[in-house]
Formats: C-alpha cells, sequence, structure tokens
C-alpha cells in the first residue's frame, strides 16, 4: 500500500495523515501545519510488516501494544532527531537503529525531513521465539558496529525496493532478519534481562537457535552435541525447549523443512533437484522427507515446487476459476498491427429496427466505427503489448461493437447469419479464428482445454489508444447509448437473445437443493429492447452436458469460452419462467484500462485498472473514469449485458451482444481536479449518483505477487470488499466535498448504499452508491 497526502486538500492533510499511521500501531503527536508525508506498507509471507516514512518535521509515537507479541525496530533512513522511552534519551542520526518490543513504546522527534522504515516481526518466528516476553526495554544502536552495519545494510536494501518487491523476492530477508533481530537481543540486552533465572534460560535458548541454525546442513546434529556445546546437560537442554512448548527434534526438523521450503520455491535454486536440497539441509531419506513435508505444508515437495505453498487445485472438491497457482506463461500475445483510422470512417450500415442514436458532432471531433472481428478483439485476457485496433483523440466518438462469449450457448439465434459473429466464432477441426482464449499457455499445457485455457473469457473490443495519455492521467468513457446486436437469422429476424448461466463458479453452486448435484444450467432469454416495455423473457433452458469441440476436446463444465453447444445433447425445457419479465439494463460489465503488468492478464477478476467490474449501472447516460497505467491508455469493452442483478449471483447476466456508441474524454494529471486528482480506482458517475467499487484486492496483481492470478481466486471476502469501499468512499466524501472524517462516517452510515456489485469474478466486490442530491443545499 502507497499514501500520500498529496492526495488530499491541504486543509484535510493532517488528519489523513494520522489516520493512515493510526492504522500502522503509529501515532502522530506534533507536525508542522503543512505536513508533507508518504506512507509504503509491506507485508511478508511469514508476517513481517515493513513500513517506510517520508515526512515533515513531525514527533510520531511508535506503539505495537494493541498487536501480537512482536519485535519491531526503526531505522533512521535519512535525517536527525531524537528518541524517548522512559529514561532513554539519545540523539538520532542516519543510520541509527531502535529495537524494542509490544510492551513499550517510544517517541521519535524527527527535527527536519527524514525517512523511517519500521519493520514489525511476530515473536512466533522461530528465532525469536525463545523469548517468551517481547523486550520490556528500548535498545539503541548507532549503526556503527559490526552487527548494527550489517542489519543496517539489509534494512536499507529493503526500504530502496519495497514499493516493487514481490513475496519471492523477500524470502532471503524474510529467512535473515529474524536471525539478525535475536542477535541483536542477545548482544545488547540491559542486565536485568540478561540476570535472574527467566532471562539467563532466554539468552541461552537464543545461543542455542544460533547453534541450530549454523549447523541444519549437517545430517549428524543431536541433542547431545549442542548440549555439550554449550555445557549443560541434555535434560536440561530439552527443558529449555520445553518452556516455550516445543522440543529439539522438533525445532531441527520445522528450520530444515523451512530452509527447503524456500530454496524450492525460489529461482535460484531452480536447478537442484529435490534431493540436492533436501541433502543440503540436513535430511538423508527422500521418503521421511516428502512425508514430513506433507505433513507440514499439506503438498508433497514436487507439488510445492510446481505450485508453492498451495495444495493442488485439481484435489480440491470444489472447482476453481483462474490459472493454477504453478503456470509460468512464457509465449506473449501476437501483437497486432495498428489499424488507426486517420481518415473519415465508413458509417456503419442501419441493420437494426433500433438503431443506437446519432451523436450530434462538434468541429473537428472524430466518429470512429471499431466493428467487432477476428482483427479487432481479444479473448479472455488483457495485455500493455497488444497493438491498438485504432487511436482516438479526446473528445473523440466511438461505434463499439462487443459481442457476448456465451453466444455459442445457442449459435442458431446469436451467430447464425451475422458476418462479425461468424468470423469471430469460427471454430472448425482446422482450426479457430481468435486461438487465443484466455491468459494461460498458447499450447493448452496447463490442463489441455485450448488456447488460452479459458483463464480469462471475455470477447474485448479494442484495444483503443488515447493519444496523449500518460500514467498517472485519467480517461472518461461517457457511455451515450448502447443496444442489443439483432439476430441476423431470418428466422429470428428482429429479435435479440442471450444467455444467462448457473455455472460452478457460481455463488449457489455448492448450497443446491434437487438433484442432481451439482449441475451447470443455461438459460436462454429473448431480449426486448424496441418498444417501450424493455424486458427479456426465458425462452427454455437446459443442463449442460459435457461438450466435444471442434478439436475433439471434451469440456465437462462450462470451462473454456466459445465452444459449441450441440443441442442434440440436450433437454431444452419451454415451460420455464412464464408471465415473468425482467426490466432490461443494457451495459458493459467489463471496461478496462491496459494493467502495467508485464504478463497476460486474466479477464475475469475486477481491479484498480477496472475490467469486469459487472455493475449494471454502467449503461447510457454513466460515464466511468479509469486510471492509466500505460501509455495510450489501452481502452478496452466487452463483456455486453442485457441485464444483472447486483451480486450476479449464480455466475452471469443475460450475456447478450450489445453495439454502443461511447466518447472518450482524457483528463490530464497535471489539470486533474477532485475526485479524479490522484484516482487510482474506477469511479463511476451517472446523472443522479457517484458510484465507488471496492475490491476484496484493490491492486490484486501487486497485492498478491507472482502467484496473484491463482491467489485472488482463493482469497477473495465480502469484508475486504466492504472495507475498501468503506475507505474510498471516506476518501471521496473528505476530498469532493470537504467533510470531517466524523461526518463522512456518519454520512455514509445514513445516506449512502452499500451493495454487492458480484461474488463470481474472483475479486469480490462492493459499490457505494452516494446520490447527488445529498448535497443540493
Amino acid at each position: 500500500m502507497r499514501l500520500t497526502t498529496n492526495a488530499y486538500p491541504k486543509e484535510q492533510r493532517q488528519d489523513a495523515w494520522r489516520f493512515a499511521l493510526k492504522r500502522v500501531s503509529l501515532e502522530c503527536l506534533e507536525s508542522e501545519d503543512e505536513i508533507y508525508g508518504e506512507l509504503v506498507t509491506f507485508r511478508s509471507a511469514l508476517d513481517i510488516q515493513f513500513l517506510r516514512i517520508t515526512g515533515t518535521r513531525q514527533s510520531l509515537a511508535v506503539d505495537f501494544s494493541e498487536t501480537l507479541p512482536c519485535v519491531w525496530l526503526v531505522l533512521v533512513l535519512e535525517g536527525e532527531g531524537a528518541v524517548t522511552s522512559g529514561a532513554v534519551h539519545q540523539e538520532l542520526h542516519a543510520g541509527s537503529l531502535i529495537c524494542g518490543g509490544d510492551r513499550v513504546g517510544v517517541r521519535l522527534d524527527m527535527a527536519a525531513d527524514h525517512r523511517l522504515l519500521v519493520v514489525r516481526a511476530p515473536l512466533t518466528l522461530p528465532s525469536l521465539k525463545a523469548r517468551a516476553t517481547p523486550p520490556s526495554v528500548v535498545t539503541v544502536l548507532d549503526g556503527r558496529s559490526n552487527l548494527g552495519q550489517m542489519l543496517a545494510g539489509l534494512l536499507f536494501s529493503v526500504a530502496d525496493a519495497m514499493v516493487d518487491t514481490t513475496n519471492d523476492q523477500m524470502r532471503p530477508v524474510e529467512t535473515a532478519l529474524p536471525e539478525f533481530i535475536a542477535s541483536l537481543l542477545l548482544d545488547s540486552a540491559p542486565d536485568k534481562d540478561r540476570g535472574g533465572t527467566a532471562g539467563g534460560r532466554a539468552a541461552l535458548l537464543e545461543r542455542v537457535f544460533q547453534t541450530i541454525e549454523i549447523r541444519l546442513s549437517d545430517p549428524d546434529l543431536n541433542l547431545q552435541q549442542v548440549a555439550a556445546e554449550h555445557g549443560i546437560s541434555p535434560r536440561y537442554l530439552q527443558k529449555l525447549f520445553e518452556s516455550v512448548g516445543d522440543s529439539f527434534g522438533h525445532c531441527v526438523k520445522t528450520r530444515r523443512l523451512e530452509r527447503c521450503r524456500l530454496d524450492l520455491g525460489s529461482p535460484l535454486h531452480a536447478q537442484k533437484s529435490i534431493s540436492e536440497i533436501l541433502f543440503q539441509w540436513g535430511f538423508n531419506d527422500s521418503a521421511s522427507f516428502s512425508r514430513a513435508f506433507r505433513e507440514q505444508y499439506g503438498v508433497s515437495p514436487r507439488q510445492y515446487r510446481k505450485a508453492p505453498a498451495l495444495p493442488d487445485e485439481e484435489a480440491s472438491e470444489t472447482p476453481l476459476r483462474g490459472r493454477p497457482a504453478s503456470l509460468k506463461e512464457h509465449k506473449k500475445p501476437p501483437l497486432r498491427l495498428a489499424t488507426i483510422e486517420d481518415e473519415e470512417p465508413e458509417q456503419p450500415a442501419p441493420t437494426q429496427e433500433r438503431e443506437v442514436q446519432t451523436v450530434p458532432m462538434g468541429p473537428g471531433v472524430r466518429h470512429h466505427l471499431l466493428p467487432a472481428t477476428p482483427e479487432t478483439v481479444h479473448w479472455g485476457f488483457f495485455s500493455r503489448n497488444l497493438k491498438p485496433a485504432i487511436e482516438v483523440q479526446s473528445g473523440d466518438y466511438v461505434t463499439v461493437e462487443t459481442l457476448t462469449h456465451h453466444a455459442n450457448d445457442d449459435h442458431e439465434r446469436m451467430i447464425d447469419g451475422d458476418p462479425g459473429a461468424e468470423s469471430v466464432f469460427r471454430w472448425t477441426a482446422e482450426g479457430k479464428a481468435v486461438d487465443r482464449r484466455g491468459a494461460g499457455p498458447g499450447d493448452a499445457s496447463a490442463l489441455g482445454r485450448g488456447a488460452g485455457e479459458g483463464f480469462g473469457v471475455h470477447i474485448c473490443t479494442g484495444p483503443i489508444a488515447i493519444a496523449g495519455a500518460r500514467p498517472g492521467d485519467v480517461v472518461e468513457v461517457r457511455i451515450l447509448d448502447i443496444a442489443p446486436r439483432p439476430s441476423a437469422n431470418p428466422k429470428f429476424a428482429g429479435r435479440s437473445f442471450g444467455s444467462n448461466a448457473a455455472a460452478y463458479w457460481g455463488f449457489h453452486y455448492n448450497d443446491l437443493l434437487t438433484e442432481p448435484k451439482p449441475r451447470e444450467v443455461i438459460t436462454i432469454y429473448e431480449v426486448d429492447h424496441q418498444h417501450s416495455r424493455s424486458c427479456a423473457r426465458a425462452v427454455y433452458n437446459y443442463r449442460w452436458t459435457p461438450q466435444t469441440d471442434p478439436f475433439g476436446v471434451v469440456h465437462p463444465r462450462i470451462d473454456y469460452p466459445g465452444v459449441p453447444v450441440n443441442l442434440d445433447t440436450v433437454e431444452r425445457n419451454f415451460e420455464i419462467l412464464q408471465d415473468i419479465e425482467v426490466p432490461i439494463r443494457p451495459h458493459f460489465g467489463v471496461v478496462a484500462m491496459a494493467p502495467a503488468h508485464t504478463d497476460l492478464v486474466d479477464s475475469v477478476p475486477p481491479a484498480n485498472f477496472g475490467g469486469n467490474i459487472d455493475n449494471w449501472r454502467l449503461g447510457p447516460g454513466a460515464s466511468l473514469y479509469l486510471p492509466v497505467a500505460v501509455a495510450g491508455g489501452l481502452l478496452s469493452l466487452g463483456d455486453p449485458h442485457a441485464s444483472q442483478g447486483d451480486s450476479e449471483l449464480c455466475g452471469t447476466a443475460i450475456e447478450c451482444s450489445m453495439t454502443a456508441v461511447i466518447q472518450v474524454v482524457l483528463h490530464p494529471a497535471k489539470t486533474a481536479r477532485e475526485p479524479l486528482k490522484d484516482l487510482d480506482y474506477p469511479l463511476l458517475e451517472t446523472p443522479d449518483e457517484w458510484v465507488i467499487f471496492g475490491f476484496s484486492h484493490p491492486n490484486y496483481l501487486k497485492e498478491l505477487g507472482a502467484a496473484a492470478q491463482s491467489e485472488v481466486y482463493k482469497k477473495s471476502s465480502i469484508d475486504l470488499a466492504m472495507r475498501d469501499a468503506f475507505r474510498k468512499a471516506r476518501r471521496f466524501l473528505m476530498t469532493m466535498r470537504g467533510l470531517s472524517e466524523d461526518e463522512a462516517i456518519s454520512l455514509l452510515s445514513v445516506g449512502v448504499d452499500f451493495g454487492v456489485t458480484q461474488v463470481v469474478n474472483g475479486n469480490w466486490g462492493v459499490h457505494a452508491i452516494i446520490r447527488k442530491a445529498l448535497f443540493a443545499g
């Protein structure tokens, strides 16, 4: 997480800074009136917390008394000041190290501009476990001792790199840092902590842990040797371990297993065999090592190497959407040649009874046509490497054709006779018009489903490059009109259709009442958007049966997009949902800017770049504001819906191909005003409301590390999404409307509606609806 006070108006920066520090157990006691502060946080896989603070002159309190038992460090990266804790008062300079525990706090008085690194390490880490209680006094090192220099050097490196650090890259630090802290506590402990029976036991046990760490690779390491080395009896050594709820044998085994786990997951040891790694760390039997590893981590060493720290996905009872954690993508998407329209494009022929509205054009403003063809769509992924289908200027209008990836649920109604849809969905034994469908490997080497593996499913039209767009800017996508694509089959002339899938990724799937369980069900709807009563009516439904695609691959579930359904293999039920009309709310499920990510990105989980937001309010009259992450922005639209309820509970909306007119407006960062200044999340505006989107993981590609595109499907929750929506809505009210935090919180409770956006896209969503009428006065 990264926060800067520059994101807030001057009068609110003090409150924003104090609140940000309070969330990480720090407190701003005094500061200059015009404060500047930047807070960067990182939490490692072993729950070691790193906080980098940059600020102007201020006084801070460090107090972890309300956290779990821990040891903390503060390193002065730049600046000068003083530390006070009880009777301790000492000057600080660059390189000074302060160490304490959750039982003791300190006051830091920083005299001028400064940078600090705060580290909190839980006492549950093996190297720190010898301390039954955290340090009771503060230790201050000047950073010039041998130990201080080594520790400070390590932490300086972490501070410089933590913005772009992943959990994998942090592993060596996780291994070394607790050892440094244990040594620091042992060497610098006050006499009163060293004295007494308990203090003596803790100091001795710390030395024993160091001996074990040094000699882990020795297969003959045993209790008797270590006891003799420290001049105590084996029985007394065993009692020392019992005092911290452990045993010598268990401690050695778990430390060896942890070292092996780190090496198995590290690219530095990728060329070593599993046998080489286990023998290196003192194991002498591969069978017993494998059993111990599985007991400790729930997977075999071989499985862990393929999918670090996660059980085999295919072995889980409930199938999960998304890529396996073991997937390594080696192929880039084919780079499409740009087709920038420099001349006035040919206008589309009127093929619908209800045409998309004509847009009044201003002087110098262009209107582009972006049809859906194999050359203008990308299927199931986003990529910053894709060449744009067109380039537009700020203010330009675009008529965009979008196709639903569910059209083959009823080929006759949604594809037959439609040249655009037929060209995109063409799939014969000889090949596919659009081969890659998803962000998985192009050779289908992960699960064998097909190119891209279906790790991402949406047909996206674009990308559209916006001239002059740069990272930090905001692009406004105005949805002026959107209408269903009519069937081109003469049997259904003038009628439109869509498909709803109650699928295995739906919230309901493991909570069915009637047999057969489980099951997936497709419902085909007719969509009437031409008359005064715009509604959808169910035509028929059927239960999914295993479908064989033109390449001969069998799909037992709805696991790969665009598979042609052979309706002769299913039983269609026409007497369903009689006398029920679903109101039509045409909208886009996917509106995305290209993420600043090196690999292909699965189109299913939404995030800070937009994507598969799935909110029915993103229809005519709405504007979606999206932060730009790469040059040109690279805007894509897709996943058109005829209607959807909040939550999209069963898996999909009424998925229906649509044609829309949009206007693209660029808001450069240097001229942007609230609420677009420093916007780092999708923000929707309608004529009557502001809609703020929260996600379980707002920037999951960064938050969840190298395995983010598998982890996000396993770690989402409504609680996390609600928390994110609350924080964004509070920030919106405090910056956009100038409310105090107390005022904002009250208004959020009494005047703002929070709703569940969706629980089916891996990264679950909650939205806050702020009605503009609240501010009519």
